[in-house]
């Protein structure tokens, strides 16, 4: 595993309990934490229009699953079986104790994603949130899902939008380089020892590099939130800039 991925991981067993404490801030007392699926019908770059009828029967690999949310979620939708990938030990004690809390059949792997513990075409679904981004080698992470999806297999990809990422809130000026694919590290909190480093790729890279690893991108989306939901400016206390750009964008890729 190389330098980055390492500091990574590191910065990630540290972050994970506060980051899964925000994750679940808005759960009311008695309330199983959100456990959303990438191919819910309302999520961005899911199943409109239909990659498959139902992830009912499935089979499904989350690579980079955190605390495994999209795994359990599409557990929960009907895939029969349910696996997550994630380098963080303690991220994955999250996602184990998720799973247990709904009570659904899905299984946790610690792994890196540009080397998957997992067999050749084992998976008809894959998805990853938001973790291609802190993965220095993207065209070999890219051809580790194409690996261990069949022919006809459908990828979901989010990651934050590198325009997004650029951006100087306050004052509406570029910070960064749209073009500059990084690394860059970002300061989490400055109790951590660890720094989280990221890979800010165009949209075009990213598309291309896709396409490269055996994947016709069929949906692509640009989005202000996550999950795609009205809102009202007015009523948030985001800076304005914020409503007018993308926040993330979504790929919807079939592998060839």
């Amino acid at each position: 595993m190389s330098d980055h991925r390492l500091e990574n991981r590191r910065l990630w067993d540290e972050w994970s309990d506060e980051f899964q404490s925000y994750w679940n801030a808005t759960t009311a007392d008695g309330d199983l934490p959100p456990a959303p699926s990438p191919f819910d019908t309302d999520r961005p770059g899911g199943m409109a229009p239909d990659p498959l009828d139902s992830v009912a029967g499935t089979d499904y690999v989350e690579l980079g699953c955190g605390g495994g949310q999209g795994s359990v979620g599409t557990a929960r939708a009907g895939a029969d079986t349910v696996v997550g990938v994630d380098f963080s030990g303690e991220q994955l004690r999250h996602a184990r104790r998720l799973r247990d809390f709904y009570g659904v059949d899905a299984r946790f792997v610690q792994g890196d994603v540009t080397d998957l513990p997992l067999p050749d075409g084992a998976f008809d679904l894959a998805s990853s949130e938001a973790a291609f981004q802190m993965v220095p080698d993207l065209d070999r992470a890219l051809a580790e899902a194409r690996r261990v999806l069949r022919d006809g297999g459908v990828f979901v990809l989010s990651l934050p939008h590198p325009l997004y990422e650029a951006l100087d809130a306050e004052t509406r000026t570029l910070a960064g380089s749209y073009l500059d694919a990084g690394p860059r590290e970002v300061t989490v909190d400055d109790g951590y020892e660890s720094t989280l480093v990221l890979f800010d790729r165009t949209v075009a890279q990213v598309y291309n590099a896709l396409r490269d690893a055996g994947f016709e991108v069929n949906r692509m989306l640009e989005h202000v939130n996550d999950p795609v939901a009205e809102g009202d400016p007015s009523e948030s206390d985001r800076p304005d800039v914020l409503w007018e750009i993308p926040r993330s964008v979504r790929f919807r890729a079939v592998a060839r």
